[in-house]
């Protein structure tokens, strides 16, 4: 008997934060979602760090003159858990949608831009952190580590995420096909560089497509020009803070879902055929009959990273993959074997 089809609605959101609240960037979230839910949405994705903002103003001021923005940055960040990741839960509940939310999350006196993936009954799935913050961003954010480098089953599938030039990074994308994603769900800034960010957005999201074999449903963030004035005055520097948005949905073929959104708010929404996975891996597996593991493999260090242990104890758990398995570092055979 021929398999049942199946498809995924999902939505890629652009919409501008509230700059001035963390409760108020919330409640943009928490609407985007209802208004996914009425357009019968199963899955949704929110820009990078979008809670309660990204940090644009690292990018247009120097580190020494940074500090005041920082520490009211710090002040907004929520923690996780706590009532923030509550009310997206009860949201994601209430709509039975699975949700992929950025934000900056505050662990006492750091800053780390993390990826969270709600499943459609409000069960956290996954905490991850950025592995190496980009550029300007080492100024605000710590570095992940490895346990968060992992997909998750959900409602909607096998799901896997990574933050803006993570992508470039060829090893940590490689780490989620292995894990088999189905869908990847990319998050950027939006509102920097202008169109060539935009551009090479574009290049890399749907390279990753093709050589995943997955969906990839990308989100970017978007400013209104009385944003980009509030953030700076100096109309030479507010340039940079203009264009670099490419919210978009990519089939495992490469193709373009729906048109991408590059200008203003709004939901990119898209129907996942999910036997187009099976359809482009049956052609080249980058994991599996198109890999050569003999001669070329990835080792990932998958514990989380923590600043004391006791002496003798195990690694601690990591409660971002709680839900994975721990997995042992892969080691080179021929060293083993030396």
């Amino acid at each position: 008997m021929a398999e049942m089809k199946r498809f995924v609605r999902a939505a890629a959101a652009q919409i501008a934060p509230d700059l001035d609240s963390a409760d108020g960037t919330l409640a943009r979230v928490l609407e985007a979602i209802r208004d996914a839910a009425r357009q019968g949405v199963q899955l949704i994705v929110f820009p990078e760090t979008f809670v309660p903002y990204y940090p644009y103003f690292s990018f247009i001021q120097p580190p020494v003159l940074q500090g005041p923005a920082h520490l009211l940055l710090m002040e907004r960040a929520p923690t996780v858990p706590g009532p923030l990741t509550d009310a997206v839960a009860a949201a994601a509940r209430e709509a039975g949608m699975v949700v992929v939310l950025g934000l900056n999350e505050r662990d006492h006196g750091s800053l780390y831009n993390t990826q969270l993936i709600f499943d459609a009954d409000g069960q956290l799935l996954l905490k991850r952190r950025k592995i190496t913050p980009t550029y300007h961003e080492r100024m605000v954010w710590g570095q992940g580590d490895g346990s968060g480098l992992t997909a998750v089953d959900t409602r909607v599938g096998r799901v896997g995420a990574l933050a803006c030039w993570e992508h470039y990074n060829p090893l940590a994308r490689y780490a989620l096909m292995a894990e088999h994603e189905e869908i990847h769900c990319a998050q950027f800034p939006g509102s920097l560089v202008g169109p060539i960010f935009a551009e090479q957005m574009g290049v890399t999201i749907r390279h990753h497509a093709l050589e995943s074999g997955c969906f990839v449903v990308n989100a970017t963030g978007w400013l209104h020009e009385a944003q980009i004035r509030a953030i700076t005055p100096d109309e030479k520097l507010q340039g940079a803070l203009r264009g670099g948005c490419h919210t978009a949905i990519v089939s495992p073929e490469g193709k373009y879902l729906a048109e991408p959104l590059t200008e203003g708010e709004g939901l990119v929404i898209a129907d996942l055929d999910m036997a187009l996975i099976s359809k482009r891996k049956r052609m080249m597996d980058s994991v599996g009959h198109y890999a050569r593991p003999e001669l070329l493999s990835l080792a990932i260090r998958r514990e989380a990273t923590a600043t004391t242990r006791a002496w003798g104890d195990a690694a601690p758990a990591s409660p971002a993959a709680a839900s994975s398995p721990a997995t042992e570092p892969s080691v080179d055979p021929l060293r083993r074997a030396a």
